[in-house]
């Protein structure tokens, strides 16, 4: 194996981090995923910024705290002026493309106050996160009453109707709806269909389709490049909707389930905000047995699909030798609930919900020694961009970058001033939950801090905090938070996340080094405070010698 040329960033959407053998699941066989396992060190331990898509992207992009960079929720734009990670990458010589989903939305409104063309290269990065584009396709094209969800147009879409597929939107139409017995379209939108078949051709459906677009990259795109390249290869799925094509659509049933972790003992004086969320239109829904096996078989029917368009992707690049020089990681932008502790989607805290796998496989000689082990280090989303600055040869800039680069662990080294806690927030300020609460916006706002021990969560608008014992109750079964013999372990959160509200996020235009730098030299240009008379003058004469000596005018 040799140093690492290029890397291939690969993100799936809301696949849980305990959705794949590799990880543990008895029944979900994910051999291409686990191959690349067995090649990498698996973080075990992997929190994202934010339980929700857009948020949680932003960070991944921008190396940085959802409180930092200001993107808080879908749909909230990303500010120009950010980082991200294709200025980031560039400024190291290295590309940065783009296959797939972002969830980005452009902050139109600063690019026109700072008079920046939307199809200029500048104004093109800006409204793309940083990324050059190959294919840009968020895969989730609804439409409804009050028109379209994602009014972009839709490669995707496009691909479908050159193969046949008609209609408006055959993107829900035949990719995420089955047939009915009566001949009628049935919707993926409707849990219950998940056991239908999707009424596509399997290798048209969407996992399928990108992973082609990547192999179409490798073959004719990056042998033109003359530049190092970082490639994030971002898929739509297992995301709902919950429907899947043949033959994955019946492949598992509730045999194959791991157990609902949830207890009745959960609904019983809960939390508000927890209960604002398992009482919502999702969370009622699955708590229903026939709804959540009807959606967990159709999401491992995804996830299966997925491995096997992996074990494609890794067989073009091994025949292709690229394998040994390209840097691969796997990961999610956060989990899903599926019925567990009575939720559905994402959202809160639990595991099911912000923790995600993260697997970096680096080719190099270096990362021998951690070839095919896990890591039980705290591992944050906002890790892999200074990572990558890290393998591409640069040097991170951590006045913007909030994370820290996981080279040193991949690499057998066990860095003694590794984090302690790990944090994660939601704005969930726009959802109806905040409405139900009667939360102005500013108070619908939840921050987790986890460690070894602890699962907390604080929430603004005057609620108490919740809290998990991890090592007696690793399901996080029991809240805590309101129980006074664990008022000193609260308040010890507490005190972590008054220290991480004290970084220094928003000095970003100059380095601590360039700071140190600085430090004290004003003397030497002239500022030079703190003479109290002509012997302390003679003691700093050189500093002084512009300033002394026979006038050269007399005006008084």
């Amino acid at each position: 194996m040799t140093k690492p040329r290029n890397i291939l960033f690969i993100m799936f959407d809301q696949l849980r981090f305990d959705y794949l053998s590799c990880a543990g699941h008895p029944h979900l066989e994910t051999p291409h995923i686990d191959w690349l396992a067995s090649q990498s060190v698996r973080f075990d331990r992997s929190y994202v910024q934010s339980p929700v898509c857009g948020a949680s992207r932003m960070s991944f992009y921008t190396g940085r705290y959802i409180s930092s960079h200001g993107s808080t929720w879908n749909g909230i734009p990303l500010r120009v002026g950010e980082w991200t990670m294709g200025d980031h990458l560039r400024e190291a010589g290295m590309d940065a493309l783009l296959l797939g989903k972002t969830h980005m939305k452009v902050d139109a409104d600063g690019m026109r106050r700072l008079g920046l063309a939307a199809d200029s290269v500048i104004g093109a990065r800006l409204a793309e996160c940083g990324f050059d584009v190959l294919v840009r396709d968020d895969g989730l094209w609804a439409t409804g009453p009050d028109g379209n969800y994602d009014d972009k147009a839709s490669p995707y879409n496009e691909y479908l109707r050159e193969k046949g597929y008609d209609g408006e939107n055959p993107w829900h139409d035949y990719a995420n709806a089955g047939i009915d017995d009566a001949g009628d379209m049935a919707s993926g939108w409707i849990y219950a269909n998940g056991g239908k078949p999707a009424n596509i051709r399997e290798e048209d459906s969407e996992t399928p389709w990108l992973t082609r677009e990547m192999i179409r990259f490798l073959e004719e795109g990056a042998p033109q490049r003359d530049k190092p390249w970082m490639c994030h290869l971002s898929y739509i799925k297992p995301h709902w909707p919950y429907i899947v094509p043949a033959p994955y659509h019946d492949m598992y049933g509730p045999n194959s389930f791991l157990p609902v972790v949830r207890h009745p003992d959960e609904l019983v004086d809960p939390h508000p905000v927890y209960a604002a969320f398992s009482g919502n239109v999702i969370g009622t829904a699955f708590k229903q047995d026939a709804v959540r096996d009807a959606a967990l078989g159709a999401y491992m029917g995804l996830i299966k699909q997925i491995d096997d368009q992996m074990g494609v992707l890794f067989a073009h690049l091994r025949d292709s030798g690229q394998i040994d020089n390209t840097m691969i990681v796997i990961t999610s932008d956060h989990g899903d609930y599926l019925g567990d502790h009575w939720l559905g989607e994402k959202d809160l805290f639990h595991d099911p919900s912000v923790r995600v796998p993260m697997i970096v496989y680096d080719p190099s000689p270096e990362a021998d020694v951690t070839r095919g082990t896990v890591s039980d280090a705290l591992v944050e989303s906002i890790d892999l961009l200074p990572t990558f600055v890290d393998m591409a040869g640069g040097t991170p800039r951590y006045e913007w970058l909030e994370g820290r680069s996981l080279m040193p662990l991949i690499r057998g080294e066990t860095p003694s001033d590794w984090r302690k806690y790990t944090i994660s927030e939601y704005d969930f300020s726009i959802t109806p939950m905040a409405g139900r609460l009667d939360l102005a916006p500013k108070d619908a706002r939840l921050f987790m801090v986890a460690d070894d021990r602890w699962k907390f969560m604080h929430a603004e608008g005057g609620f108490p905090p919740m809290l998990f014992d991890l090592q007696n109750d690793p399901h996080e079964l029991n809240d805590l938070g309101r129980d006074p013999a664990y008022g000193a372990a609260v308040a010890d959160c507490y005190d972590r996340l008054f220290e991480w509200a004290r970084r220094s996020s928003q000095r970003t235009t100059i380095s601590d080094q360039q700071i140190d730098e600085r430090r004290g030299k004003t003397r030497r240009k002239g500022i030079v405070l703190g003479i109290a008379d002509d012997t302390a003058a003679d003691e700093n004469a050189e500093i002084l010698s512009l300033y002394r000596g026979k006038a050269r005018q007399r005006f008084v």
